[in-house]
Formats: C-alpha cells, structure tokens, sequence
C-alpha cells in the first residue's frame, strides 16, 4: 500500500543540471558556492553543480563545529576524493561561542541550532561574493513542505536544485549518481547538537512523511491518505498543519497592495530565460 514516487534518475538529472546552468549563466555568476554536510542531500547537488558547470566553477564549503557528528567529517572527504571537488573547511565554533556568549540569557539548543545554520549562511554568500558567484542550497521537497529549515540560514540562497524531490527521491538520485553507500545507510541528520536526526524531529520516518505529502499535493482528503498509508487521520492532519504553519518560510515577506503592480504579487518575471 502507498504512493509511488519513483522517478527517472536521468531525466531528473538532465533537467536539474540544466537548470543550474542557465541560472547561473542568467545571472552573469562564475560559478556556485554550496555547504557541503557530508549528508546525502548536500552531495548530490554538489555533483550535479559539478556536472552543470565543471569542477573549478564549483566551490563547496565544510562547517563543521563542536557538534558536527566524526562520519559527516569522514563521508563529506569521501564525496570530494571520489567526485574531484573543490572544497574548504572553516570550523564555526569559535563564531557559535563569541555570539552565544553575547546574550544575557542561555539560549537554548533549538536557538543555537539557527544560529549556526545562520553563520553558515554568511560564510556560504562571503566566499559567493569573493568568488563572483551564487549560493546554491540543498533542501528537498520534504524539508521545503514541512519547513524543516532555518529560514535565512540553510533557507538563504539564491537557488534549490532538488526541492521539487522528495526526501525518498533524493536517494533514488543519489544511487544513480554513484553516491558511495555510507551515505545512504546513515539516519538524516543536519548535526545540529547531539543525537538530532532529523526524523525524530519530524516524529515519523522520511517514507511515510513523503506519502503523507504527496498525498497532499494530489489534494487527497486526510481520510483517503490515512486509508491508504494505513495510519491516523491525525498524522495526516498534523503534517498539514506544519506545512500550513511553515508557509512564510517559502516566499517572499509579504507587501501591502499599493502600487499598480507589486514586487512578489503581481509584478511577475520569468524566474529563469532560455
């Protein structure tokens, strides 16, 4: 029982590559500064960078911190030994510490999450800004939906390659990508403090939330969803409701109408040419 959501690899493949590379010409950019997590997602969109635009237009930036789990380390060498990618590392910690330590009350871990997702996000743009590039991110459809993102931190980029792939589709990608198999087998994590996954965080696996959202986009009612992943109606309507919740984190701040046409409302451009 369930949705399928199986794509075909090499399609997905042509499309996106295609599409990094008439962004990044659209927008007169050298190349593509990416945050490269030593997780599944962050490694497929630094291979499809590298195959839209070759190796010395891709630059992907490692930030690690106190947290960052010892495999994210091991598994984001690997990535850049096997795919030949330019890569830096710069350790956010003493960053995290001089800003943690400017408030006068303990923030808690949730908070220090943003800020590091926010720290990140300043260095990714720095070395686009030195580099005459853009920032490339890599959320996925899942992470979109449910708002599983600091917004203008890992939410603040110029480009999302993959968030029209679920989560379960990323994986799929990343098979044909030849993306070694640790990866694949490890539980999501961002790292963000000790033992998060991201599935305890979402309070279901990646398999189910994808189905409940596909299931959604198909505009099925939380009945017929339920029925047919064999759960609750209310995981259904929980998922909805987060998804609802989380709707200002994927557009633009809203504007009061004014003017003829308005910036984000009305004022519609082509989001990319050719």
């Amino acid at each position: 029982m369930g949705y399928q959501l199986s794509i075909n690899p090499e399609e997905v493949t042509t499309i996106i590559t295609e599409f990094i590379r008439t962004y990044v010409s659209n927008a007169n950019a050298e190349g593509v500064v990416i945050g490269l997590s030593g997780g599944i997602d962050s490694a497929v969109v630094s291979i499809l960078c590298k195959k839209a635009l070759g190796p010395e237009r891709v630059l992907c930036l490692f930030m690690p911190d106190e947290t960052t789990p010892k495999i994210d380390t091991e598994h984001q060498k690997i990535i850049i030994e096997k795919f030949g990618l330019k890569n830096l590392e710069i350790d956010i910690s003493p960053i995290v510490k001089k800003i943690n330590n400017t408030f006068p009350e303990e923030p808690d871990k949730k908070l220090i999450a943003n800020i590091k997702a926010r720290i990140r996000m300043i260095l990714l743009y720095h070395y686009a800004n030195l580099l005459h590039g853009i920032v490339c991110g890599a959320s996925n459809k899942s992470e979109m939906l449910t708002g599983y993102f600091t917004k203008y931190g890992d939410g603040g980029v110029d480009l999302q390659p993959i968030a029209d792939i679920y989560k379960t589709q990323v994986y799929q990608l990343a098979r044909y990508l030849n993306i070694p198999k640790p990866l694949h087998i490890k539980p999501p994590s961002a790292g963000l403090w000790q033992g998060q996954t991201d599935e305890i965080e979402l309070g279901m696996t990646y398999k189910i939330l994808d189905q409940i959202l596909y299931g959604l986009e198909l505009k099925y009612s939380t009945q017929q969803i339920a029925q047919e992943l064999r759960i609750s109606e209310y995981e259904v309507d929980r998922i909805h409701t987060i998804r609802v919740k989380s709707q200002h984190k994927r557009r633009l701040p809203l504007i009061p109408k004014i003017g003829v046409r308005t910036p984000g409302l009305d004022w519609r451009v082509p989001i990319q040419e050719g």
